[in-house]
């Protein structure tokens, strides 16, 4: 049995942002297909909607994905709620 864990997040721009959310998750790709644990990071623009956005992740386990949400670039893309 495979502890592998798959995310699967649509991202939605706001009105005239767009451009702004493809930078910055552009800026997300290179830095977490580099991270250890992980397996794929692919992000897609609908090609109907461009202001809709898939990222296709995959990593070894859970530990990997808590350790890609302690990096740095992923805080700069999704700091925590407080």
């Amino acid at each position: 049995m495979s502890n592998r864990v798959k995310v699967i997040a649509i991202l939605v721009a706001r009105p005239n942002k767009s451009e702004e959310l493809r930078s910055l998750i552009d800026g997300m790709v290179a830095l977490s297909r580099k991270e250890p644990g992980n397996l794929r990071y692919d992000l897609w623009r609908d090609p109907t909607d461009p202001d809709r956005f898939v990222l296709d992740e995959l990593y070894a386990d859970t530990d990997a994905v808590a350790a890609h949400r302690a990096t740095p670039h992923f805080q700069n893309y999704a700091p925590p709620i407080q």
